[in-house]
């Protein structure tokens, strides 16, 4: 019956980190550093917890459709902007290529990137057209731009997921001005760096703007996305989703940490610690990061190598040889706990 799948799902989907997580489970950690899946180690905020518990007891019932107690926090939170939510920033994407994107239409990505773009693209019968980024990460302007030309919509990661590299918010509005499509800016890990591309949403109505409260506010296993909108947009995005996306235990979780905002100030700070530690201390080269992770390159050693005999060591970092354009010999390392950290720099010196 295999026939009848899809050729687009034939192949190899996401990539997650559970193949390093197996070799540590053989060689006896049983608790090894996991630091591969650019997680929170710290918990959420105790009024996020609060409210999903209180929750709880109303999910005999359908969730609000608009979201909007969650929505109000976000306008609490960021002002007055025009916001969608879903399940992960993953269910934003597939709902902004769902309501823009024929068969055959081609959608501009700037990689390495996460690979996800591509994914949720072939899905809806479009078909991705990567543009490489300069040796030093930074995007090709000029590049990108003209790739652009007659697309409907661009995909721009920033802080971008592997390399960590911030894209300046004057980068972006270049962007902007000079092509006729949309505009996707994820900024997942935008809370880890001093960037702001939110006043762009007042000056141009062809960005959207994706972000997570997967990462800095430690809600990862309540999949709660979101993204900034333009006004006319809206009422399209809310045609095309799926009813019913976010439930009533993550709009309450993530009103909550929202309505916290000082809970996530230790934690950033941290992970700034972090990042410049281990620029200074990998032996490894270190690439510059906005994220709450680092991507280094263990040439002439290959990423999978590297993978597998940390892991046999009790580290679990992410190869990154399932990103476009991105090579062979680079590894994802996220910040993690104290002694997690700790044991990265200590094992990966004894390489």
């Amino acid at each position: 019956m295999q026939h009848l799948i899809r050729e687009c799902f034939q192949k190899e989907g996401y990539v997650f980190a559970t193949r390093a997580a197996e070799i540590a489970r053989a060689h006896g950690h049983d608790r090894p550093a996991r630091l591969a899946s650019n997680e929170n180690p710290e918990g959420p905020s105790p009024e996020a917890v609060r409210r999903a518990i209180a929750a709880l007891g109303t999910v005999n019932r359908y969730p609000d459709e608009k979201n909007r107690e969650f929505t109000d926090a976000l306008r609490a939170y960021h002002g007055d902007y025009r916001f969608a939510a879903s399940v992960g920033m993953d269910g934003i994407i597939e709902t902004v290529i769902r309501t823009l994107i024929n068969d055959g239409d081609e959608v501009v990505v700037s990689t390495p990137t996460y690979s996800f773009y591509g994914i949720a693209v072939r899905a809806q019968g479009g078909v991705p057209a990567s543009v490489a980024r300069k040796a030093d990460w930074s995007v090709d302007m000029d590049t990108f731009i003209r790739a652009c030309e007659g697309k409907k919509l661009a995909f721009l990661c920033s802080p971008n997921n592997p390399t960590g590299t911030v894209t300046p918010a004057a980068d972006v509005a270049a962007i902007l001005e000079a092509i006729d499509g949309i505009l996707f800016l994820d900024a997942a890990y935008i809370d880890f760096c001093d960037e702001d591309y939110r006043p762009l949403m007042h000056r141009y109505d062809n960005l959207i703007i994706g972000r997570t409260m997967s990462k800095a506010f430690s809600l990862a296993g309540l999949r709660i996305g979101y993204a900034f909108v333009p006004a006319w947009y809206e009422p399209y995005y809310m045609t095309a989703a799926t009813p019913f996306t976010l439930n009533s235990v993550s709009q309450a979780a993530g009103a909550g940490a929202l309505a916290d905002p000082a809970h996530i100030d230790p934690i950033i700070r941290n992970v700034v610690i972090w990042r410049t530690r281990f620029v200074d201390e990998c032996p490894y080269p270190v690439a510059p990061s906005g994220g709450n992770f680092v991507l280094v390159d263990v040439a002439p050693a290959t990423a999978e190598t590297v993978v597998e005999q940390l892991a046999a060591r009790g580290v679990i970092v992410r190869s990154c040889t399932s990103f476009p354009d991105l090579g062979e010999h680079y590894i994802r390392v996220s910040i993690g706990e104290e002694w997690e950290n700790e044991r990265f720099l200590q094992e990966i010196s004894r390489l």
